[in-house]
């Protein structure tokens, strides 16, 4: 079964992608967006990940910015790159071919579906086609994505950083009624990667053993500098809403976005209450932990015996 993947090509996409990568689906394409870094970062990390781990799907650069606003990265959290490192980092690859991530996904939608996306950025790509191509938008059977925060935020008290990125991406993909399942910042918040973790892929003894180890320790390394126990393993818990869908549990509900205010913009409104409101999308509210783990630090391993 093909499927779509959009991200801004951080370590925990690199890690979602390998999951879905490793299940019974077929990546038919990816789509880069602006999130961990600029997009000109993120071509580079796309390339260098294509270039150490073989990947031969296609790779489509997409949107720089945000439909609305400035330009907003994690890089002041993730460094330069969007992807820290205690040591190795990705190899310095040819540039992508300019490939249009928009001609790319109507293309794809008007093949013959089902049409499953998994996004793990801003959703700027994919508010571009529901906009200007609402009849190939109505053609997306799944999209899950890894953003929004049904309580606090992490980039700003109240808001979650690939909903603040771009929340007139999301207001636009939630008005045309694309079929979305979010997997929030508390529901993640649940999965940790702990600096054990990365010992078994170190040890895994392929060539990118220690490539992956680094970039694994460097990852959970954000959360271990700040005084917690691990780091929140973002992406791949979508991705694993994405392969394996008994392991977490959705709810329906209405979703918006605020997209006014200096305190608020960006944060994501969960209303569960069917007397108050007409749902339009559904969010996890609970994961197996053990499951989900097993799955992610797996797909790891299995990458770095390679």
């Amino acid at each position: 079964m093909g499927v779509w993947i959009d991200t801004d090509m951080g370590f925990d996409d690199i890690a979602a992608i390998l999951v879905v990568a490793q299940s019974e689906h077929e990546i038919d394409g990816v789509s880069l967006v602006f999130g961990n870094a600029s997009l000109p970062q993120v071509r580079r990390n796309a390339a260098g990940a294509a270039s150490a781990f073989g990947w031969t799907f296609p790779i489509h650069t997409g949107r720089a910015m945000p439909v609305l606003g400035k330009l907003e990265t994690a890089q002041a959290i993730l460094g330069e790159t969007g992807i820290p490192t205690i040591g190795r980092s990705l190899p310095e690859a040819a540039a992508l071919a300019e490939s249009d991530a928009f001609t790319a996904i109507c293309r794809w939608l008007e093949a013959d579906g089902p049409h499953r996306i998994l996004a793990l950025g801003p959703l700027t790509n994919i508010a571009a086609v529901a906009l200007a191509r609402p009849d190939l938008a109505a053609r997306v059977s799944d999209l899950v994505w890894m953003g929004g925060g049904v309580t606090l935020g992490n980039h700003t008290a109240s808001a979650e950083f690939n909903a603040l990125a771009d929340p007139e991406a999301l207001a636009i993909v939630i008005a045309q009624g694309l079929p979305l399942r979010m997997v929030d910042l508390d529901l993640c918040r649940k999965v940790l990667a702990r600096p054990e973790d990365a010992e078994p892929v170190r040890n895994a003894g392929g060539g990118k053993a220690e490539l992956i180890a680094d970039m694994f320790a460097g990852y959970i390394s954000i959360a271990i500098s700040r005084g917690r126990p691990g780091m929140a393993i973002y992406d791949p818990s979508a991705a694993v809403a994405f392969v394996a869908p008994d392991v977490l549990s959705f709810r329906p509900a209405r979703i918006d976005v605020e997209l006014h205010g200096s305190l608020t913009r960006g944060r994501t409104v969960v209303e569960t209450r069917a007397t108050h409101a007409t749902f339009n999308a559904q969010f996890a509210t609970d994961i197996d932990v053990d499951r989900a783990r097993a799955i992610i630090l797996a797909a790891l391993v299995n990458e770095a015996r390679k």
